[in-house]
């Protein structure tokens, strides 16, 4: 039977304070906690009651990774360990059991099942597949770890990706063999600013925030 896939969703322990730091600025401390706290929440419910995945959660900070009480504790959570993201996420990518893996952030309002389902789908044909963000990064990243070794692939996969800008997708992309890649996913918007904020908002179901 092969090897089942593998849903991580990288999340920050909703902390007062703590998450959204930028947001928070603008909109203030306690509204960027709700919207994230109820944002990273539903997301959580949302993707975990698939039996086509297992689903994992890679909790910052390291120290609140194990407690129960921010997600259902029948769902298994993983530490991010340090590092910038790259060093993060390729941590994970070594060390997670055999099988393709598909990574998403928490703060997504767009993302559905249907995306990580198509992302799977594309993992059957090809080494790699992302989901481009507006903002020039990436919301989805997804690896079969097939013909590529995965520890060699995470320590390279990663290598001079400038993080928060605008070339991060291109950073990354350039770090893999022609072909490797299938078709991007939906372009998606994460909530960072108030601008997005807003958006998120007026699209959003009212009863979720």
């Amino acid at each position: 039977m092969p090897p089942k896939p593998q849903l991580v969703i990288f999340l920050r322990a909703p902390q007062r304070g703590a998450a959204k730091r930028r947001l928070a600025k603008e909109i203030g401390a306690e509204e960027a906690h709700a919207f994230y706290a109820g944002l990273s929440r539903d997301m959580v419910r949302r993707l975990s009651g698939s039996r086509r995945w297992r689903l994992v959660l890679a909790v910052t900070p390291d120290r609140l990774a194990a407690r129960a009480r921010f997600w259902p504790a029948s769902i298994p959570r993983l530490p991010q360990g340090r590092g910038d993201l790259g060093h993060r996420m390729g941590g994970l990518l070594a060390s997670l059991p055999p099988g393709p893996v598909v990574i998403v952030g928490a703060d997504i309002p767009g993302l559905r099942a249907s995306h990580i389902e198509q992302a799977f789908a594309t993992l059957r044909r090809k080494e790699a597949v992302f989901g481009p963000a507006a903002d020039g990064g990436y919301w989805l990243i997804g690896l079969a770890r097939r013909r590529l070794p995965p520890r060699a692939l995470a320590m390279r996969l990663f290598r001079g990706v400038r993080w928060s800008s605008a070339d991060a997708l291109d950073d990354t992309l350039a770090n893999l063999p022609e072909g490797t890649c299938g078709p991007p996913l939906a372009r998606l918007e994460d909530v960072d600013d108030a601008v997005s904020w807003r958006r998120a908002r007026e699209s959003a179901d009212p009863a979720k925030f």
